[in-house]
């Protein structure tokens, strides 16, 4: 019975009516993979994802659309190293090659909007998957073969993010049906493009595309030295035999793909067998043994890599794939059904030799791209916590490094749908309802259980996918808070100064703040660092508008904190001597206010007793002209100091650029603090001494110091206390007549 069910599944008998709707379902199946994506795109990540690796092809994307593979900072490299860029004195290029990126480079010289290449992607892999599937089995299996891949969570998930696993995945596919069109048809074309696609992919990332090939090296290895010992036998080995015309043709195609991806790494990296990522981290590749990437190492073993790894294709099998454990069960459950029918001698006479061979192949990158990631330690850091998924990367996208294993589970999945539902057609099995029921009940027994059956995989998936689009959408919703000061600005001809929450990189986290490949956008962005350099960004701009954003609250790999984001315009006040005020507001219940003006070691300080509800400090910036704001023989001698008005044979000295820190701290008899901190970054020049102003202040309770969490940001009363106010004014000293 389940023999002539498969008999059936492989049947190509197909009318035309017939075959005009498994064409129609086919492409209604690959439009719905497409709307999805471009759904989830733009409304799920319209800010783009927690994974900051997006900004990093984006703007490599915008690299290649201007002619360069790398930007070029010269001494202020520091200053605009975007994320994942390895920076070789003034020049800065990305650990990534430059495929992926060229792919979204596409959709935005024509369309304008990277996202066009996500859709374009999801289709092609849907119909990719339609037609592994027709290939394998038959038309109506590569249908709901390409409907599982589609539905996957990982599929949705990963697709519509500006990461690399689904175009790579892309690339694989077409790799896969050109080589097995060329073993069919034994059309040289079709080798040629075998090899075109395997070296790009090679280009795109290596070792995804070594394991998803391994199956396919070994097969055409296996065909050459038979075809080889046949016709050696017979007649020699001219004409050369098809199967080594073929994969010679696959071969020298792709090796001259990896050719050129051995010249883009000398090109960038100055070694062909340097990849721009081992430049960056050049323990970060596969293997075991001490594995290392910025800050983050590890002792990558065997034994770690089997517990990373087997809790990776847990959650794939349990959380990531169609329908959880029912989809992952069905589609073992159909593995198993095929590999028996492919036994040798069996059902020999009613299929054909290059249908057991695609399947046979597509079973063979179970192993080729599960055993493979064992030795890759990034499937140990998807996982924040192996015990939890709902942490970390994995919890966002799932196992992505395993995301080729989508292909062959929904392929059998869809193989194992088909013989279920064929065989839930088959006569026998009707008559034994029949017998019990009259034909009536028979056919809406079958057709219920088919509904109901339809029904759970949809409810299964559904659930399966809200937890993950529930943790994306709270870090979507913290980027719009994040960007809300950009929403309704119009900036032109703007410099923006960052800040740099998770160290100095430029999109980590704020990855839709991206400069162009030459530093002069419309807006360019640099990063807050030393005074020293802060002043050097602003004297290579010296034309434009400056401005400084600033964020309230912690930014941490959980959107757990409300942030609140403002812009405020940057200047440099200058002048022989700077005076300046302080007004602060003071809680009730206060008995006393420290107030305490330091840089470097240097103190100056006085204690007002029982203050009102308003304070002022007022302080004053002077330089003593030692020194030259263009940076000559005598700039690194340049000195300064600053003095509170109330005590001013108490001064603290700077040299050259410093940052000076006045903290206002409110006392209650308690003990409890809240203090006003104020950071002004200036510099003595040849005329006096300049300022960047505003400077950055923050509001601590009980520490004098709190970082982001306590940035006051006057335009956003709601941030702060009705009491909480903290004015600042900075302007030139009148000069005595």
């Amino acid at each position: 019975m389940i023999r002539d069910s498969l008999r059936r599944v492989r049947s190509s008998e197909y009318g035309p009516d017939r075959v005009r709707r498994v064409h129609l379902a086919a492409l209604a199946v690959v439009c719905l993979a497409g709307l999805a994506v471009a759904i989830l795109a733009t409304e799920l990540f319209p800010y783009h994802s927690s994974n900051d690796d997006e900004g990093v092809y984006l703007l490599q994307a915008a690299l290649l659309l201007e002619g360069q593979l790398e930007m070029h900072a010269g001494e202020l490299a520091d200053a605009f190293r975007p994320w994942f860029f390895v920076q070789d004195g003034g020049r800065l290029y990305s650990k990534y090659s430059p495929v992926i990126p060229a792919m979204y480079a596409v959709s935005m010289a024509l369309f304008g909007e990277p996202r066009v290449t996500l859709v374009a992607v999801a289709v092609g892999n849907t119909a990719l998957v339609y037609l592994l599937g027709s290939m394998v089995f038959d038309r109506w299996v590569g249908v709901v073969a390409a409907a599982v891949f589609a539905a996957a969570p990982m599929t949705l998930l990963t697709s519509s993010v500006f990461l690399p696993y689904a175009p790579t995945t892309f690339l694989n596919l077409l790799f896969a049906v050109w080589y097995l069109r060329g073993v069919r048809t034994g059309r040289l074309r079709d080798a040629v493009s075998a090899g075109a696609a395997i070296g790009i992919a090679f280009f795109a990332r290596p070792y995804t595309a070594v394991l998803f090939a391994l199956p396919f090296i070994c097969h055409a290895g296996w065909s050459v030295l038979r075809s080889a010992r046949d016709r050696w036998w017979q007649r020699g080995f001219r004409p050369l035999p098809d199967a080594v015309r073929r994969n010679a043709a696959t071969a020298a195609v792709g090796l001259a793909l990896v050719g050129l991806t051995l010249a883009y790494n000398a090109r960038v990296t100055g070694s062909p067998l340097t990849f721009p990522y081992a430049a960056f981290a050049p323990l970060d590749g596969p293997g075991f043994g001490h594995r290392e990437l910025l800050d983050h190492s590890l002792e990558y073993t065997p034994a770690v890599a089997l517990e990373a790894n087997g809790a990776a294709l847990w959650y794939f099998a349990t959380r990531w794939f169609t329908a959880g454990l029912l989809g992952t069960g069905t589609a073992l459950l159909g593995t198993a059904v095929a590999l028996w029918r492919w036994l040798p001698g069996r059902d020999a006479d009613s299929e054909r030799r290059s249908d057991r061979t695609a399947g046979l192949l597509m079973a063979a990158l179970f192993a080729s791209v599960t055993l493979g990631n064992f030795a890759f330690w990034g499937n140990y850091n998807v996982h924040a916590g192996m015990a939890d998924p709902t942490t970390g990367l994995l919890s966002k996208f799932g196992p992505f490094y395993h995301f080729d294993l989508l292909v062959p589970l929904s392929i059998f999945a869809g193989f194992a749908v088909a013989v279920g539902f064929r065989r839930c057609r088959d006569a026998a099995l009707r008559s034994r309802i029949a017998a019990v029921a009259s034909p009536r009940t028979a056919r809406a027994l079958v057709l219920a259980a088919l509904l109901v059956s339809v029904l759970v995989a949809g409810a299964a998936n559904a659930a399966l996918l809200s937890a993950p689009v529930e943790r994306n959408a709270a870090h979507t919703e913290r980027f719009e808070s994040a960007y809300e000061p950009f929403e309704d600005r119009d900036l032109e001809n703007a410099l923006i100064v960052l800040p740099a929450p998770y160290g100095q990189w430029q999109n980590h986290p704020f990855q839709a703040l991206r400069n162009d490949g030459g530093l002069d956008g419309e807006v360019v962005y640099a990063l807050e660092g030393s005074p020293e350099r802060d002043f050097a960004v602003l004297d290579a701009y010296p034309n434009r508008d400056y401005y400084q954003y600033r964020y309230r609250g912690a930014w941490t790999a959980t959107p757990d904190d409300e942030i609140v984001a403002q812009i405020e315009p940057l200047s440099i006040r200058s002048g022989e001597r700077l005076e300046g005020t302080t007004t602060v507001g003071i809680a009730s219940r206060v008995d006393r206010v420290r107030v305490r003006l330091e840089n470097d070691g240097e103190v100056a300080s006085y204690t007002v007793a029982n203050p009102d509800s308003e304070l002022s400090v007022g302080w004053s910036l002077e330089g003593d002209a030692a020194g030259g704001r263009d940076g000559g023989e005598n700039a690194t001698d340049a000195r300064g100091s600053v003095a509170l008005n109330r005590s001013p044979n108490e001064t603290v000295s700077f040299d050259g650029a410093d940052e000076i820190v006045l903290t206002i701290t409110q006392v209650q008899p308690t003990g409890a603090t809240y203090t006003y901190r104020q950071e002004v970054t200036v510099r003595p020049t040849e005329e006096g001494v300049e300022a960047i102003w505003p400077p950055k202040r923050t509001g601590c309770r009980l520490v004098t110091d709190c970082g982001t969490e306590g940035t006051y940001l006057p335009d956003r009363p709601e941030t702060h206390s009705q009491w909480e106010t903290f004015e600042t004014r900075l302007e030139p000293a009148p000069r005595a007549d």
